[in-house]
């Protein structure tokens, strides 16, 4: 009778078999699936073909055609000249697909081998751009537009849009050399801290600017560059409250820059037109008060020729 209640509450506490099977199974799946877990501490670094990945199995991607053109691109100012392992580090490609790139393009004139084993592309690649300037009805009509408001106030002056997180510059006249890297047409800066992404971030779709705010990452280009998201924000708030941006020295010291909208027949901004000047030599309250309206009657005149 006293040993009763002890082998109740011993019985009240005995783990069948079958609990027993389960606790090994999820002990062992834990172990199996912990080192997924960790997994993106040590994702591979990623690369200009990465971003061709989504399009694995379409059967109407054209996989050949998206590497060329990421060699194309691979090409810059500071590596001019690259040779086939330099350019299947910088682009993610095989050493194999990028030399069939670099033959294909040599055999139609637009890259070639310029010392030894390095490759440069050829002034037939202007083609390409030739094609997309005289195509664009908005890079037409802002050329000249651009280059007589050049002869008049003697200021380097810009048409811009947005491609991805990027903005391109699609027309440009210039009187002044205002930055380490001369901007050409083509040349692409990240929006944010630029007065001509700031204009188009600011008057973009929300969900689209929302989206944008998700993945972009704000790195330092100055001690002034934006540093966070709410700064970002608010910085676009006062765009869309003024309609025109003006950016100091975020992107480079000493350059500072002024941009306001170009609206289509949509009312959508497609795209800005933008002052770049000296710091030193160009106030702020010089650009706001000699230059904007100059820069609006241009914009105006833009988005007329859109209609």
């Amino acid at each position: 009778m006293s040993n009763s209640p002890r082998r109740s509450a011993t019985a009240s506490h005995s783990i069948s078999p079958a609990a027993v099977t389960r606790e090994l199974r999820t002990s062992f799946a834990s172990t199996r699936t912990a080192p997924l877990a960790a997994a993106p501490a040590y994702a591979a670094k990623s690369t200009p073909a990465s971003s061709l990945e989504p399009f694995i199995g379409d059967p109407n991607f054209m996989t050949s055609l998206a590497r060329g053109l990421l060699v194309i691109q691979s090409f810059t100012p500071q590596t001019p000249q690259m040779s086939i392992a330099q350019l299947a580090a910088k682009t993610g490609i095989s050493r194999a697909a990028v030399r069939r790139c670099l033959y294909t393009l040599a055999k139609l004139g637009f890259a070639g081998a310029e010392e030894g084993s390095r490759y440069a592309l050829r002034p037939h690649m202007l083609a390409l751009s030739n094609s997309y300037s005289s195509s664009n009805s908005l890079s037409t009509a802002a050329q000249p537009i651009l280059e007589r408001m050049s002869a008049a106030l003697h200021e380097s002056f810009s048409v811009a849009t947005l491609d991805g997180d990027e903005i391109v510059y699609i027309a440009r006249s210039t009187v002044s050399r205002v930055m380490s890297d001369d901007l050409h047409i083509g040349s692409r800066l990240p929006a944010y801290c630029t007065s001509i992404g700031r204009v188009l971030l600011a008057f973009m779709p929300l969900e689209q600017l929302e989206q944008y705010l998700a993945r972009v990452v704000l790195t330092p280009h100055t001690s002034r560059t934006v540093s966070s998201v709410d700064k970002l924000r608010l910085a676009l708030r006062n765009v869309r409250r003024h309609g025109y941006a003006v950016v100091d020295q975020e992107y480079e010291v000493g350059l500072r820059s002024l941009a306001v909208p170009v609206y289509a027949p949509t009312g959508h901004a497609v795209a800005t037109v933008n002052l770049s000047g000296s710091a030193p030599r160009m106030s702020l309250y010089e650009m706001q008060t000699r230059f904007l309206p100059h820069l609006r009657n241009a914009a105006t005149e833009l988005g007329a020729f859109l209609h």
